[in-house]
């Protein structure tokens, strides 16, 4: 199933909201959802780096890994990887906005960081990769955006080596039929659908050929990650405003949608 919205809708929509998302979700350009326990409590940057953290962990990735990171956005969370981890990481993004953003924080590195990271403009249906270049393939909130995920999950599968891992977090439909409500301020508004709830996501990566290590149901945490962002929604006066007033409905209306059942978030661990 192919969604009715196209990939240069969402580099446009990527290319054009990048300061927006930055002065909401994180100044530093990354743009994720976050996981939340003791260690956090409702703090929305710790909750996204308890991401990072969990995903590294359950991913097994170390310093030997080749990381292909898809939908690297900004590069910030690559080069977090990179440095953390002393791995390896080329970031893959569809805006050429973002892409340059990454390469542009990529040269104020030192030449050893620089040595161990690469971004390039790319679609996710057509990696310009060898079969099995990388021993790990990352991914945050990224694949439900791509119209034909089938196509994603092939191309994943091809560029990973043999027992390579695939570690990413999706959103996911755990019902066909959602609100007018839910269209509007999820759906239409991310440019998104899927035919994939948490259960046949897990399906068509069997399909591929990957075997699944570990499926998480997020969604609770996704919920959370909107009703923190309603609060980091800046009130201006500037031209921004009306807009900054419909996102903050639309970050509410995003929960509620989880709430109903019309939405949710999985993360997948699977190997090639």
């Amino acid at each position: 199933m192919s969604s009715r919205f196209t990939e240069q809708e969402t580099e446009s929509y990527y290319d054009l909201e990048d300061a927006i998302y930055r002065s909401i979700w994180d100044e530093d350009g990354s743009v994720h959802w976050g996981v939340f326990d003791d260690s956090t409590g409702d703090d929305f940057l710790k909750a996204c780096a308890n991401l990072n953290d969990m995903m590294v962990s359950k991913g097994r990735i170390d310093s030997d890994a080749k990381v292909l990171d898809l939908g690297c956005g900004n590069g910030t969370t690559a080069i977090w990887l990179s440095g953390d981890q002393e791995c390896h990481v080329t970031g893959v993004d569809l805006s050429g906005v973002r892409v340059q953003n990454a390469k542009d924080k990529l040269a104020n590195l030192d030449q050893p960081a620089q040595r161990k990271l690469a971004f390039e403009k790319a679609s996710a249906t057509e990696l310009p990769f060898e079969d099995g270049t990388f021993s790990h393939l990352w991914s945050q909130a990224t694949i439900y955006h791509v119209p034909d995920k089938e196509s994603v999950l092939s191309e994943a599968y091809r560029v990973l080596e043999e027992g390579g891992i695939m570690v990413f977090d999706d959103l996911t439909k755990p019902q066909p039929n959602i609100s007018a409500s839910a269209k509007e301020f999820v759906y239409d508004r991310l440019l998104y659908d899927t035919p994939y709830s948490f259960e046949s996501y897990q399906d068509a990566l069997k399909v591929q050929g990957f075997k699944i290590l570990e499926a998480h149901d997020l969604s609770p945490h996704l919920k959370n990650s909107y009703l923190r962002l309603v609060e980091r929604t800046p009130s201006t006066d500037d031209e921004h405003a009306d807009h900054y007033a419909w996102l903050s409905n639309a970050y509410q209306e995003t929960a509620k949608a989880v709430d109903n059942k019309e939405l949710g978030w999985g993360l997948f661990v699977c190997q090639k």
